[in-house]
């Protein structure tokens, strides 16, 4: 999945979290965050902490990686 901004992330955060069965709830406390933060993650609030963010997606086993892109996109 490409994430380009904080909606398609927030997108891939929710779909992992269902595809694991759990709810937001769960992942807060798993996360030591607050279901508000969940739910302002998974909706692609910009403003989101990206210490916690990168922490919840850890946790659900997205891999977060940097690549180096170039001038034609690839």
């Amino acid at each position: 999945m490409k994430i380009k901004d904080s909606k398609s992330f927030g997108a891939a955060v929710r779909a992992y979290r269902k595809r694991q069965g759990a709810t937001q709830i769960q992942l807060a406390a798993a996360a030591n965050t607050g279901v508000r933060f969940i739910g302002d993650l998974e909706n692609g609030k910009s403003t989101v902490q990206l210490n916690k963010a990168l922490r919840v997606a850890d946790i659900l086993g997205i891999k977060i990686e940097a690549l180096n892109i170039n001038e034609d996109g690839k």
